[in-house]
């Protein structure tokens, strides 16, 4: 992916110039040209500045719209009736003792975990 391309038609698309990103970010407008055209690859806090200087997170630049849509999966809401787990006292205590534990695994332990809750919660659905 040409992240200089993504990044010139997210600036185009809100009317924005290279002149514009140069006095929102401090990069040189010959800088800007050159990441869009694809001549240089710009560093992550260069890629910081300049989604900053569009008011949109860097991971923007990294995908469209229809590569976004499919990423973000929001969980479904909740229904009135149905309680949040840690809202009752016991369920408190449980899950400051877990996070207390989890402080102290180590890596592979804690990936084993995540992927043990992830098969739990498909076989639930």
């Amino acid at each position: 992916m040409n992240i200089g391309a993504r990044f010139r038609d997210l600036r185009e698309s809100m009317n924005l110039t290279q002149g514009d990103i140069q006095a929102r970010t401090g990069l040189i407008r010959c800088y800007i040209s050159r990441v869009e055209n694809g001549f240089t690859i710009p560093s992550l806090e260069t890629l910081e500045k300049m989604a900053r200087s569009l008011d949109l997170p860097v991971y923007f630049l990294f995908y469209t719209e229809k590569e976004l849509a499919k990423l973000l999966h929001l969980p479904k809401p909740v229904k009135e009736d149905d309680s949040l787990f840690g809202s009752l006292p016991e369920e408190a205590r449980y899950m400051r003792r877990l996070r207390r534990l989890l402080r102290k695994a180590k890596p592979k332990h804690i990936r084993f975990l995540l992927n043990l809750a992830k098969q739990m919660a498909r076989r639930r659905m």
